[in-house]
């Protein structure tokens, strides 16, 4: 039975986003081991670090195909089916990424990784939206919190299996044996549908102009290229410059995930309080003012301690909250929410992998300044989305949202 947001009982609804948030933390922790493991993959496949960044790209490449069909395939298979099926898939590849002997098998694993991965983005975020229509704001903000908590406890348990001489396969082992009870439980949940109409009294929103989502695409390519170039990279600008240990470094990443992951949950908080353009504008001045602390001060630990902490911090909420700023603009449908994906997978792909050429020929120290420059970048994107949309999202946007 396709029942609306306001029909199913508060108990299912419950359950149903237990199971979305639970399968970010699976997508957390796939994504936030890795940075640690890179040098550790990069040795089993002899390659080099600038060889190894190929995987970031096949990753990508098969993020970017998996948002795209996943878009399409909502009109004719339910969210949830999807969802486990994801994970099923995804469970089987780490079972396999360990020990992948070769590069080019390794490159393919995680390209298959990546479809999927692009399926569990897709299919979450908007499933949740569907669930929770008009109110979904802080429940999107809670949802990739727990994406970050996932990524917070990866770098955590690979630093604690290769301090103790211990073999990463069995931290991509254990990964994906936890997968699979999530997936049964979803594939018995009944998956919400999209809405059929608006509701009285709202403003019917048309198709979004093609700018403002070129606009979007462009934001999310930026701001994924930033949030995964700094964490798959902060281990290796650690320990090459000399500023912490193998050990340390991981918990190094595992501190700016942690930063995120907090202040992901802080942003459930702030999202009732704050309009999600002045929420991304402090974001962006507060991932500067950390940035430039270690551009700064290049040699320090204490340096690099605070910047990844205040940056992870600063750029934490940003991926719902535009998502939210966007839903004041359109109702998004897999569709729709497809193309930002997309955009994002885009950026996954690039922008860690030309860290990656940079990083050996340039120094180390040419991350941060990459870094800074994708800053500014999306900067001026979202002052571009803001001035665009700024009369459009005020006519549709409801009180609660602002």
């Amino acid at each position: 039975m396709n029942l609306t947001s306001e029909q199913r009982p508060n108990n299912q609804k419950l359950a149903i986003t237990a199971a979305y948030y639970l399968t970010f933390i699976t997508l957390g922790l796939t994504i936030g081991a890795a940075g640690p493991v890179l040098p550790i993959l990069a040795h089993n496949t002899g390659t080099t670090l600038d060889g190894i960044s190929i995987i970031f790209v096949t990753n990508s490449l098969g993020y970017m195909a998996g948002t795209w069909l996943t878009g399409r395939l909502f009109d004719y298979f339910s969210g949830h089916t999807l969802l486990a099926v994801a994970l099923v898939v995804v469970s089987a590849m780490l079972f396999i990424l360990p020990i992948a002997p070769q590069l080019w098998l390794l490159a393919l694993v995680m390209a298959v990784i990546g479809i999927f991965q692009g399926t569990l983005d897709v299919s979450s975020n908007t499933s949740l939206i569907w669930l929770h229509g008009a109110k979904v704001g802080p429940f999107l903000n809670g949802l990739h919190f727990f994406f970050g908590v996932g990524a917070l406890i990866a770098p955590i348990v690979v630093a604690q299996f290769t301090g103790q001489g211990g073999d990463i396969r069995w931290v991509y082992w254990l990964f994906a044996l936890v997968n699979l009870p999530i997936a049964l439980w979803i594939w018995f949940l009944p998956a919400p549908r999209a809405p059929e109409h608006s509701n009285p009294g709202e403003t019917p929103r048309g198709p979004i102009p093609l700018p403002i989502m070129a606009l979007l695409m462009t934001f999310f390519f930026l701001y994924v290229g930033l949030e995964g170039g700094y964490g798959s990279w902060i281990f290796t600008y650690a320990t090459t410059l000399h500023l912490a240990d193998a050990t340390q470094a991981a918990y190094l990443t595992s501190t700016y995930w942690g930063a995120f992951t907090l202040f992901r949950l802080a942003g459930v908080w702030i999202s009732t309080r704050l309009s999600p353009g002045k929420n991304l504008i402090v974001n962006f001045c507060g991932a500067g003012v950390g940035l430039a602390l270690i551009l700064l001060a290049p040699a320090s630990q204490t340096a690099l301690w605070i910047g990844t902490i205040v940056v992870g911090a600063s750029i934490a909420s940003t991926f719902p909250t535009m998502l939210t700023l966007a839903d004041q603009r359109l109702r998004l449908t897999g569709a729709l929410t497809s193309w930002c994906y997309f955009g994002a997978g885009i950026g996954h792909m690039l922008l860690p992998w030309l860290i990656g050429q940079i990083f050996v020929p340039l120094g180390a120290r040419s991350m941060m300044v990459f870094i800074m420059i994708d800053l500014l970048l999306n900067a001026l994107i979202l002052a571009l989305l803001l001035a665009r949309t700024r009369g459009k999202l005020a006519n549709n946007a409801s009180p609660a949202a602002n």
